[in-house]
């Protein structure tokens, strides 16, 4: 089709098409579209309705049109089925490839919900985001919210570093039959003036039309303050703020951001938020639930009980635990004798506090 009319010398242009960058073969295009289409007597005004927004095509992700240039016309983009399409017609489930153009892993955990150890007001707060994931539809129908409520869910996690933002936001994602994906910031946030933006662009488009938890770790470091205005770097980095206020207020699907300190956040966001949940370092009775369930017990033999009553009484972070536990492993391999003993327990305590500059006397 690309051949040139002899009797113009151009190529022929009723067909539409391009060339790929490295396929030599004919790519279509909107107007490959229209042409095949209006020999089967359809209404060619009618056509570019199939590729807006507006139509299932587009809202169930299917097929689009995209790369054409600025002032061109729509229908001269390629014509596109979407990768999610091609994976079901595969007979597989469509998980993005991570790279620069999808910088977000997705996460996957083997823990189960009822292995979630949380201070019981915070699960409260956790099972009110679950009720909105399971039934907003009917929640927004049922009192005719749809006007003046916004699809989608914020949230932002915040608190002391090991105390399980991540983890929550992973099993959230897990309870609800959804795939989380956190995002890279270190491929999102670009020094060149335009390109966060395009990055942040590129997991949004992505993301609109799946069931997906976008989950922003340590998102002070693109969701920080705004400044006062004294340079163009200031203005970009507002720009930038004020970007992504617009994308996570239009999202219809669920954002969690995590921070360790909340001050950090732009105080702009917390109007977007639905609910900011602190996540506090365990007390006592947690820790004791924590290592009873992170401890192996061939670990542990009769004196069990008041080893893990010692070791609660150190204040150590769910994270924390699990460095001792990991140290711990070490040190019993390859050993005949696998009880964890408390002097044991106590010097993989001892090196991970002062890892965090602390300092145990007993």
């Amino acid at each position: 089709m690309f051949y040139r009319n002899k009797d113009y010398d151009r190529p022929y242009t009723e067909f539409g098409g391009w060339n790929g960058t490295s396929h030599n073969g004919f790519l279509p295009t909107g107007q490959t579209a229209i042409f095949l289409l209006t020999q089967l007597n359809e209404n060619p005004l009618a056509i570019p309705y199939l590729f807006g927004k507006d139509h299932w095509f587009y809202k169930n992700n299917i097929l689009h049109i995209e790369g054409q240039g600025e002032g061109e016309p729509f229908l001269s983009g390629r014509l596109v089925v979407s990768d999610e399409v091609l994976a079901k017609m595969q007979g597989q489930k469509y998980e993005p490839e991570y790279n620069a153009g999808f910088p977000a892993k997705r996460i996957i955990i083997p823990l189960e919900w009822e292995d979630l150890v949380l201070p019981y007001n915070l699960l409260e707060e956790l099972d009110d985001i679950i009720c909105w994931i399971k039934n907003q539809t009917e929640i927004r129908k049922k009192w005719q919210l749809d006007k003046i409520v916004r699809q989608g869910y914020r949230c932002l996690f915040y608190g002391p570093p090991g105390t399980g933002k991540t983890l929550t936001a992973t099993l959230l994602g897990k309870q609800n039959e959804m795939d989380v994906y956190r995002i890279d910031l270190s491929m999102i946030v670009s020094k060149y003036i335009g390109e966060t933006e395009k990055n942040l662009a590129k997991v949004f488009d992505k993301a609109e039309h799946q069931n997906w938890i976008l989950f922003f770790d340590e998102a002070d470091a693109l969701f920080g303050q705004r400044t006062e205005t004294q340079s163009s770097n200031d203005r970009h980095a507002n720009q930038e703020v004020a970007y992504l206020l617009q994308r996570i207020e239009d999202f219809p699907g669920i954002v969690i951001l995590a921070t360790n300190l909340k001050e950090n956040i732009d105080e702009a966001f917390f109007r977007r938020f639905q609910s900011t949940l602190y996540f506090p370092m365990p007390d006592e009775r947690l820790r004791y639930r924590l290592w009873k369930n992170m401890l192996p017990p061939a670990w542990l033999d009769k004196n069990g009980e008041e080893l893990i009553q010692k070791a609660s009484t150190f204040n150590l972070s769910g994270g924390s635990m699990v460095n001792v536990i990991q140290t711990c492993a070490v040190k019993l391999y390859g050993r005949s004798e696998t009880i964890l003993t408390l002097e044991l327990l106590k010097d993989a305590i001892r090196k991970e506090l002062t890892k965090e500059g602390k300092i145990i006397d007993n």
